[in-house]
């Protein structure tokens, strides 16, 4: 067992949210749970005790009780959670109301803007008011094409308080993309901006809204609201919908839509637990994203399970994670306000216009829980970043960080240049369940390279290759029994079919989700290893991407890689590229180092057949390597959504290699 980077004190322990509810729980049971272990194996060994006490520990406003917690466990998919129950969720987000801070919010160089939870209830109130006056109705979907404004979360939330279904899609991606998602669930009414900053420079995001608009028929609505400070032409989607050969929508600007006056009471519909109240978005890599539509009643639940046990918020805190409103990791965001926390909404680029200025909002505003991914905190120790010399951040007590996976070698920077003593609470779930199936916890030791835990509640097992459940070894990260978050359906699958093969096609009744995980016997801990679709084969041994990635990106040449496995002479051989740091090249001594450092820190199995050097690596818009796309690049296999990448001009550094790594003379790299 390595030594722990971080152990917490008796202290923090006696007043952690998560002790609270063991004590809880215990009183209830007539039972102690010592441990952390304790406490999982009874979450998990008695479902339906568990989440019936988090109902009662997180005091879920309600107007009708459930009749039971779960009607059939047995049936996975397709369980039903606590029918008979009437709730909002948006009405346990906006439990609180008074002068206390509900957003805090940052747009890259302006100055910071503050929004009581007693104002935010009023313009939610509003919201609402105003878009069941458009039309909208339960079950109806309304569509954020947004910045991270504080406008998008109150559209999220008046949405739900009256029982239509959000969806959202950050500004950062382009209008096709955003027709490809947007366009499949039909919104009615479509809010937007006049435009966003990066890097202090303003771009045009009405123009694109407006070719969404032209794409989705459905939409009647367009409500504009005000933020970069561009002049927009509102009679510009109507046109654009003219040229189309359809009806013209209405637009008009927020204020005009909410209306001048402030009597708007907030009326939040009670709704069955299961009512759907938010679609995520799929990446899309490959394909039109798919559509997850999940509930309110099971995100509420869940999200405020890990916010307010796992990370242990309470209204003491301000939390902020960089994210966007395309990434689950924002709705998780927004959900901090069921806990009455202060929640810090960012837009624009965090390393602009240098790396230290986000550590100085930081600092300024005593932020308390930040959350970000591993690729900010790589580059943070790429470019060798000392926040802990260089600014106060006595007030922070928590880092939180997903996205993918990071190597032990993060972890220990983490706690050397950003703060000793900090609760780094690594997380993993993602966009499928709104949530983790893996978390922290504030009353365990963080050891390097590992998630502290398995989520309470998560049933969550490691499968070895004949579906048989193993500890210290890698393997499949599969679910074993429903919870709360995981998605109703599909949006358009009648039959459930795309739903079932997505998760349920390899394993039986057993979630499979698609990552290269190992649990550790010792510290019951979670390494994270990569996506499972992107394992290596060589000679059919299974290897984790980010075995690969931890020990290559910590030699100082390499600022990023990316490793695929392409078919090859009847067996499979492992590419690898890497984006050289400034100043480097490829030298053959070089290529010799990366060999022999994954040979004597890995195995030989892990040393590539070709290694190549690439100006760039492709990335998902949540920070995520795209090694999907690039196997089927060397597999003939079409890439159709280049909108959801990040970089999607990556991808053709890529194409422009195939030809010359199929065995001809001018074959790049080098023999393992």
């Amino acid at each position: 067992m390595a030594e722990p980077l971080y152990t917490p004190t008796t202290k923090r322990v006696a007043q952690a949210n998560i002790t609270r509810f063991a004590t809880f729980a215990g009183e209830r049971l007539g039972r102690s749970f010592l441990s952390y272990d304790d406490l999982y194996q009874w979450s998990v060994d008695d479902i339906p005790a568990f989440w019936a006490a988090m109902w009662d520990f997180l005091q879920v406003k309600h107007s009708v009780t459930y009749e039971t917690v779960v009607d059939d466990l047995g049936r996975f998919p397709g369980a039903r959670w606590f029918p008979g129950a009437r709730l909002n969720f948006a009405q346990n987000l906006l439990r609180y109301d008074d002068d206390r801070t509900a957003f805090l919010f940052k747009g890259e160089t302006r100055p910071a803007n503050r929004i009581t939870y007693r104002e935010l209830n009023q313009t939610v109130a509003r919201l609402a008011r105003a878009l069941r006056a458009a039309g909208v109705q339960s079950g109806d979907v309304v569509a954020g094409y947004l910045p991270n404004l504080p406008e998008t979360a109150v559209g999220m939330l008046a949405t739900v308080a009256i029982g239509g279904v959000w969806t959202s899609c950050a500004t950062d991606i382009g209008p096709q993309a955003a027709v490809d998602r947007l366009g499949q669930v039909e919104p009615k009414v479509l809010l937007c901006a006049d435009g966003y900053l990066y890097k202090d420079k303003t771009f045009d995001a009405f123009a694109n809204a407006t070719q969404v608009v032209a794409g989705i028929s459905s939409v009647a609505t367009v409500v504009v609201a005000s933020y970069a400070g561009n002049n927009v032409d509102l009679t510009a989607p109507a046109a654009a919908r003219a040229a189309a050969g359809l009806p013209a929508p209405t637009t008009l600007r927020w204020d005009d839509f909410l209306g001048e006056h402030d009597d708007a009471v907030l009326d939040f519909a009670q709704l069955p637990f299961d009512h759907p109240a938010v679609v995520m978005f799929s990446s899309g890599t490959t394909g039109k994203p798919k559509c997850l539509v999940q509930s309110g009643g099971g995100l509420m639940l869940n999200q405020l399970k890990e916010l307010v046990l796992h990370a242990d918020v309470t209204r003491d805190d301000i939390l902020f994670y960089i994210t966007t409103a395309s990434w689950m990791m924002w709705n998780w965001l927004i959900s901090g306000l069921g806990a009455g926390a202060t929640v810090v909404l960012f837009d624009g680029n965090p390393g602009y216009p240098d790396l230290g200025a986000l550590w100085q909002f930081i600092a300024d505003e005593k932020v308390t829980v930040f959350g970000t991914s591993a690729t900010y905190i790589n580059l943070l120790k790429a470019q060798g970043m000392q926040p802990a010399r260089d600014y106060d951040l006595s007030a922070l007590r928590e880092i939180l960080q997903t996205g993918s996976a990071l190597s032990p070698e993060g972890f220990a920077y983490v706690y050397e240049s950003i703060k000793s003593g900090v609760h780094f609470n690594s997380i993993s779930g993602g966009t499928d369940i709104n949530g983790c199936f893996a978390i922290g916890t504030p009353t365990l030791p963080v050891y390097p390279g590992e998630l502290q835990a398995r989520g309470l509640g998560m049933k969550v097992e490691c499968f070895d290759e004949a579906g048989q459940p193993v500890r210290d070894e890698v393997g499949e990260l599969v679910c074993l029994a429903p919870a709360p978050p995981m998605p109703l359906c599909f949006w358009n699958d009648p039959d459930g079919k795309h739903y079932h093969d997505a998760y349920f096609d390899v394993y039986p009744g057993v979630w499979r989700h698609g990552d290269y995980v190992l649990i550790h016997g010792d510290t019951g801990g979670v390494t994270f290893y990569g996506r499972s679709d992107a394992v290596l084969k060589p000679s059919g041994v299974r290897i984790g991407t980010a075995e690969i990635y931890n020990q290559v990106e910590r030699l100082t040449e390499i600022a990023d890689s990316l490793a695929i496995g392409q078919d090859w002479q009847g067996d499979q051989r492992v590419l690898l590229f890497v984006k050289l740091a400034n100043g480097n090249e490829l030298t053959d001594e070089l290529q010799m180092k990366i060999a022999k450092t994954l040979r004597e820190n890995a195995s030989p199995r892990h040393v590539p057949a070709k290694i190549i050097a690439v100006a760039d690596i492709p990335y998902t818009l949540n920070g995520k390597k795209v090694e999907t796309a690039v196997t089927n690049i060397f597999h003939g296999r079409p890439v159709t959504n280049r909108d959801s990448l990040a970089n999607p001009a990556s991808l053709d550094i890529y194409e422009a290699l195939v030809g010359r790594l199929i065995g001809s003379s001018c074959d790049p790299g080098v023999d393992g």
